[in-house]
């Protein structure tokens, strides 16, 4: 089954903020460039503009969040910051958060896909390199930029899908949850 991407809500500032924490100090590293501490990652999800930007997320089975996209929208162009739960690596999250994100900025006109990782970050540059992304080097940092094709009825509609898979996910999660006495979070 495809992996469904949830866009997040600013109801989910305390499943974001459990993720990033519940990141290994080496995955914080790759994911924001630098060491940081609980502190500095409380302060961004606190600041987390859902008006501006898009935060999506991968939840497990069992409806706990594994994986989280940022999209931040610079000027014309978006860029990327994604992070997967290491116990949940292998299995294609973070190249469907890419694919969800993509589409995303592309349907709102964004020309551009920016990403910026350190050149340890295996994962991310194989991402950007199946993606076709323009990889600029600059001693351990990566650029990669990624131009995005303007929207098409095509992928509107396929927006349109996905969320209403997410919603359909959403439903059957809440209904058998609601039959064990527990509500998954949207």
């Amino acid at each position: 089954m495809a992996t469904l991407v949830h866009p997040l809500s600013p109801s989910s500032r305390p499943e974001i903020l459990a993720h990033l924490l519940a990141l290994a100090p080496e995955d914080r590293r790759l994911r924001f460039g630098v060491p940081l501490a609980d502190e500095t990652i409380a302060g961004y999800v606190a600041r987390l503009d859902f008006d501006r930007d898009a935060v999506f997320g991968v939840r497990d089975d069992d409806g706990h969040l594994v994986g989280v996209t940022h999209v931040a929208t610079l000027d014309d162009a978006v860029e990327l910051g994604l992070s997967v739960n290491a116990t949940q690596r292998g299995r294609g999250l973070a190249q469907a958060m890419f694919r969800r994100a993509t589409l995303h900025a592309r349907n709102r006109g964004f020309g551009e896909l920016y990403m910026h990782c350190l050149s340890e970050n295996a994962t991310m540059m194989h991402i950007a390199r199946k993606a076709g992304m323009r990889i600029v080097i600059d001693g351990a940092d990566r650029d990669a930029t990624l131009a995005l094709p303007p929207a098409t009825p095509l992928s509107v509609g396929e927006e349109i899908y996905e969320g209403q898979l997410v919603l359909l996910d959403l439903a059957l999660r809440n209904t058998f949850a609601g039959a064990r006495g527990a509500l998954v979070p949207s």
